[in-house]
């Protein structure tokens, strides 16, 4: 401390010396507060003599310094929402000086703001600065503040704390709406034909926070016709973003949203009323586009058949229908314009139409006004107003009378105008059911008998026809059953009465007199009763000739010498029947001779051509018995040599085909009888089996049958042989029934017989194309009735074949007929 401090010596008077210490520079107790320095005394002497002492000097502390901040600038950040208390910052300031002099006292400067004055405090001794009240960045983002720090001098120390307020998201947007169409009490409205993009309002949004705090998007919190459009910063304008519907919204109220980008983010919203404005763009629409209704008809008229309704999205007079009838609605209907009640002015009735389809239109009252149509479909319900109608108040049925029973006779037709069960008919005869039978649901009329014309020709009885409705309604129809004739009845002669009478001839007549006459009835009807008469044999020299229609038989040549004697005529009756005609054949005695005189001899010639073969002509030189006798003598040689020759034929023929022979006569045996006789008739062969057979029973042989006049169209062309064992019965003869009296039919009756085959029950007898041989031991004969009928079924003769060539074998005949009284088949052997 030699520099600092200096020594100044002092004589008192008294002449002591005193040492002081002198100061020679400025002590600064904060650079050192104590020197130690060694003072030494020495004296003048040699050697001089000293001495040491230690001086301390403490300098002692003099208010000298001012406070001194660490920082004299201090910049801090607290979150605006730090609560009352927190420490924004703590300040150190220091002072060189010791004890009170060091003592620093903090405090705000006066020229800091009363706002920061309010929000902060700060310790006087520690200098800790803290928040006295809440923060608020939007009211003041950065406060200065000015501390002072005084140790009591004149002069504090000053230190400055910028305080930095930062931002909390503690602020929600604002929204402001300014419009651009006025509201009307707080509401928009809007039309809605209003276009696209029509501006409604700017809304304007502000957030007093900071950065991300403070970025406000805005936007609308559901789905709606509408759309905010950024235009500028925090600016957006509310527009239309499709076309608006009445109908479908008729106001909205749109909530606008703002909402920062803080987190969390803070949202505000506002209200914007629309109301939308109706316009008629809405036609009327019908509750049911095609309306069903149904009605029974015989209604009252007046009826009200249904409410029509239709309704209108539009409001107002837009709203406001009006019902109108379509253009094609009939007459018979009305609508209410008002109230849409659909009434049927007049009696329905469903038989002259069950249906109505017609449209309605509902137009309402806007400008323009629209319209709309629905379809109107009216089913008219049937009632049981109509009686069963038949086709015909009387039905006429011609059947033929070999109809099968339970066959079909005709079919009735009944319709009935009603419909459903009204209209399901049954039928039932009223009269008439032990005859008839009707299926009751098609009509098909059927016989429960069988038909026989010639018994009863027609047969009438009652139809009656009920419908199914709950009250019955029924009609009725005379029906007539008319029995077609077919043709199953074969021609009968009444005259000749018997195949054994005879007529004179006397040689005097004159060419074209009439020399007797046949006549034959049939007792079937029509065409089937028209007959036909032929000579098929015993006429080869064409002596006489028979008129086909009158049965009359004529001399047609001058009798001569050699015609004298008995002739035997073949006579056939055919009828005109289809398909097949039915025919008999009789035989006519015709003695030329002046006179009869011995009528015994001319019976005994009579019998005995019963025994030669009808197919051969007799009458030659029997004018006399010597010459009947000579007659027979020559044929007894012509016989008996034809029967040398057929027996050596027949031997080889035998030997040759005596298998085929074999399998032929099984098959005779197993066909029993070739026709089925009535059980009269029947009964009657069974007795004269037993019985020898009566002297009126004659056999007859092979007959040989030749058309002597192809040109004659009465007669038909046969050649063959007629194997026709004839038993004639007199008793039988001239058996017709007169009562019976064929019906003749209307002109315009249709001929339903021609449609029916006559099917005979009998077989056909045989027919042989040989000619015929002399009767050797075994013929097949046929026994002949007695009374004039020969019992062959078939008109043409040329239409039946043989099926062998053996002789003595028994052929089916083709052609088909009926038969009423055949005779059975007899098989006998004939001895030379």
């Amino acid at each position: 401390g030699q520099s600092v401090f200096g020594l100044d010596i002092i004589e008192t008077p008294e002449g002591d010396k005193w040492p002081q210490l002198i100061v020679q520079q400025i002590l600064d107790r904060e650079q050192k507060d104590t020197y130690v320095m060694k003072i030494k005394v020495e004296d003048g002497g040699s050697p001089p003599r000293s001495s040491t002492a230690i001086l301390q000097v403490t300098v002692t502390d003099v208010n000298d310094n001012r406070p001194v901040f660490k920082e004299n600038d201090v910049e801090v950040s607290v979150p605006e929402n730090a609560p009352v208390g927190t420490s924004v910052s703590q300040l150190h300031a220091t002072d060189a000086d010791l004890g009170s002099n060091a003592q620093i006292h903090f405090y705000f400067s006066n020229q800091i703001s009363s706002l920061a004055k309010r929000l902060f405090a700060i310790d006087n001794t520690t200098g800790l600065i803290t928040i006295r009240e809440p923060l608020d960045r939007e009211e003041s983002p950065v406060h200065k503040l000015t501390v002072l720090a005084s140790d009591g001098s004149s002069t504090p120390s000053r230190a400055t704390v910028t305080v930095n307020v930062t931002d909390i998201n503690d602020n929600v947007p604002s929204i402001d709406t300014r419009y651009i169409i006025n509201p009307v009490n707080g509401t928009v409205l809007l039309s809605e034909k209003a276009p696209l993009n029509t501006k409604i309002a700017l809304i304007t949004v502000m957030d007093k926070d900071a950065d991300l705090n403070g970025k406000v998007t805005c936007f609308t919190d559901h789905d709606v016709p509408f759309r905010l459009k950024p235009v500028f910063d925090n600016q957006f304008l509310l527009e239309t973003a499709t076309f608006l519907d009445y109908e479908a919204t008729r106001e909205y109220a749109i909530k606008i949203v703002a909402s920062d980008s803080g987190k969390p983010p803070l949202n505000q919203s506002a209200m914007l009323l629309i109301k939308i404005k109706d316009e008629n763009d809405n036609a009327p629409v019908f509750t049911q586009p095609i309306i069903g209704l149904s009605i029974p008809e015989n209604n009252a008229p007046g009826t009200q058949l249904t409410k029509i309704s239709a309704t209108d999205a539009d409001s107002g007079r837009n709203a406001e229908i009006s019902y109108i009838l379509g253009s094609d609605a009939p007459p018979i209907f009305n609508l209410d314009r008002r109230t849409g009640i659909l009434t049927a002015v007049r009696k329905l009735d469903r038989e002259k139409q069950d249906r109505y389809s017609f449209t309605v239109l509902a137009k309402d009252n806007g400008m323009p006004p629209l319209q709309t149509n629905a379809t109107v479909t009216v089913s008219v319900l049937d009632q049981n107003d109509n009686s069963p109608a038949f086709t015909h108040n009387e039905y006429n049925f011609y059947v033929p009378e070999n109809l099968p029973m339970y066959g079909t006779v005709g079919l009735i037709t009944v319709t009935d105008a009603d419909s459903g069960e009204n209209a399901a008919v049954t039928l039932s005869i009223l009269n008439g059911r032990d005859n008839f039978i009707i299926d009751p649901l098609t009509g098909v009329i059927r016989p429960n008998i069988t038909f026989d014309r010639e018994q009863q020709g027609s047969y009438t009885f009652q139809v009656k026809a009920v419908d199914g409705g709950r009250l019955q309604r029924s009609s009725t129809a005379k029906v007539t059953i008319n029995v077609v004739d077919v043709n199953d009845n074969r021609p009968v002669f009444v005259i000749p009465s018997s195949n054994y009478s005879y007529e004179l001839v006397p040689t005097s007549a004159s060419p074209g007199s009439v020399v007797t006459k046949v006549f034959a009835v049939d007792n079937d009807t029509g065409m089937n009763a028209e007959l036909r008469y032929s000579i098929i044999g015993g006429n080869s020299r064409g002596l006489f000739t028979i008129d086909q229609l009158t049965g009359n038989i004529t001399l047609k040549e001058k009798v001569i010498t050699s015609d004298h004697g008995l002739h035997r005529l073949v006579i056939k009756v055919n009828d005109l029947g289809q398909p097949e005609s039915l025919y008999t054949i009789a035989l006519v005695h015709l003695f030329v001779n002046e006179t009869v005189t011995n009528s015994s001899y001319v019976q005994e010639l009579v019998r005995r051509n019963m025994e030669t073969p009808v197919g051969q002509n007799v009458g030659d030189g029997e004018i006399t018995p010597q010459t009947n006798d000579y007659v027979k003598i020559i044929i007894a040689i012509i016989a008996g040599t034809m029967t040398v020759i057929l027996v050596i034929f027949v031997t080889a023929l035998v030997r040759c085909r005596q298998t085929p022979r074999h399998k032929v006569v099984q098959k005779n045996k197993q066909s029993g009888e070739w026709v089925s006789p009535n059980q009269e008739n029947r009964q009657i062969k069974k007795k004269k089996k037993k019985k020898k057979r009566s002297p009126k029973s004659l056999l007859l042989n092979f007959v040989t049958i030749e058309e002597s006049k192809p040109d004659d169209p009465g007669h038909e062309h046969i050649n063959g042989t007629l194997d026709i064992p004839v038993e004639l019965e007199e008793q039988t003869m001239g058996k017709y029934n007169w009562a019976t009296t064929p019906t003749t039919f209307k002109p315009d009756s249709p001929d339903l017989a021609k449609h029916y085959k006559s099917a005979s029950p009998q077989p056909t007898f045989q027919i042989k194309p040989e000619t015929p041989v002399p009767p050797k031991k075994h013929h097949v004969i046929q026994e002949l009735p007695l009374d004039n009928t020969f019992v062959v079924g078939c008109d043409s003769l040329s239409k039946c074949s043989s099926s062998s060539s053996d002789p003595y074998s028994v052929s089916e005949c083709s052609c088909q007929g009926g038969f009423k009284t055949p005779g059975p088949i007899h098989t006998r052997q004939v001895m030379e």
